[in-house]
């Protein structure tokens, strides 16, 4: 069996859950979040606790069991706390920049990049070089860092590029150079 699958998620007080059709919808503080439910498993939701139950005992149900636990979880969390990534710009002249909905990564390409913001997820910039997401949904807000990151990744040299704040880069030596003889 699935440990992450059997353990039961606790429902806060003002969280709102509904289970109908193989969608569950959760709404909290901050907003409302919906998942279709894999076929595999099931819902069960008594007194402020949800379990995901597998239909049979096979591997991917137990799979799906884990899986579908840690997504309603994740709901929960994101409706009432939020989630929040950080990214942190490494290099001379490197810079961001916020306008509307976009960010504006100066980044050493000749022109500016501007990035577009998904609906959902929102960012701040600090002293030019911290970029802050936060949204509801972390598979949103993972997906958008990524993609920021990428237009930029930390290479092995210097270390510049677009880098998660928790992210540590493995230096490389460079050319080691002629000896003189």
């Amino acid at each position: 069996m699935s440990r992450v699958g059997k353990k039961p998620v606790v429902i806060p007080e003002k969280t709102k859950v509904s289970y109908e059709n193989r969608v569950v919808t959760v709404q909290g503080e901050k907003g409302t979040l919906t998942q279709t439910i894999h076929p595999a498993v099931d819902l069960k939701i008594t007194d402020g606790v949800l379990n995901v139950v597998p239909f049979e005992d096979k591997r991917t149900s137990r799979a799906m069991q884990g899986l579908m636990r840690s997504l309603v979880a994740n709901m929960i969390v994101g409706v009432n706390q939020g989630f929040e990534r950080t990214l942190v710009i490494d290099g001379i002249g490197y810079r961001a920049e916020t306008q509307g909905n976009a960010i504006v990564l100066n980044v050493g390409y000749s022109n500016p990049v501007k990035f577009d913001l998904p609906a959902g997820v929102s960012a701040s910039v600090d002293r030019n070089t911290i970029i802050k997401l936060s949204s509801i949904d972390k598979e949103k807000l993972g997906r958008t860092a990524a993609a920021i990151r990428k237009i930029r990744p930390p290479e092995p040299y210097k270390g510049k590029g677009i880098k998660y704040a928790e992210e540590r880069i493995r230096r490389k030596a460079g050319k080691a150079g002629v000896t003189a003889q």
